[in-house]
């Protein structure tokens, strides 16, 4: 992919993801007020639609993941695309940790630190300090 496309593709990913995050921490929190004040009617039909959340993250990170794996990462060219999606395939590993939970979450977590130490490792040896991808790998890191 191009700069311009890449961007494009992380963008679209991001707004995708980003609502159904949001989505997700609001509906917990207030499953979580339901509970402590024991509305278990509400809480059923809260759970029921939080599932419905958690499947939709799992396909679009699965979706986004599996085109990294097959395509994205293994035709990288330039460092700066390695880095940007070795980062990326971290973020959506991450993003699967957030509301998994047992084996399933440890999986996500090491998934994810295991992508941003191989993001980081070409990002050290092929990117300058100020190099913005780089910068970017450390704030998420």
């Amino acid at each position: 992919l191009t700069i311009e496309e890449r961007n494009l593709l992380s963008v679209a990913y991001k707004n995708v993801i980003g609502a159904r995050r949001a989505s997700w921490r609001i509906i917990s929190s207030i499953e979580q007020k339901e509970e402590s004040r024991g509305n278990q009617d509400h809480v059923s039909v809260i759970k029921d639609y939080r599932s419905k959340i958690e499947k939709e993250l799992s396909d679009i990170c699965d979706g986004i993941l599996k085109l990294l794996d097959s395509k994205l990462v293994p035709s990288a060219g330039s460092g700066d695309s390695k880095v940007f999606y070795l980062k990326m395939k971290g973020d959506y590993h991450r993003y699967l940790a957030e509301f998994k939970t047992g084996a399933e979450r440890k999986e996500a977590a090491e998934s994810t630190l295991n992508a941003y130490k191989a993001a980081q490792d070409i990002a050290n040896a092929e990117l300058a300090p100020t190099h913005p991808i780089r910068l970017g790998l450390a704030l998420n890191f």
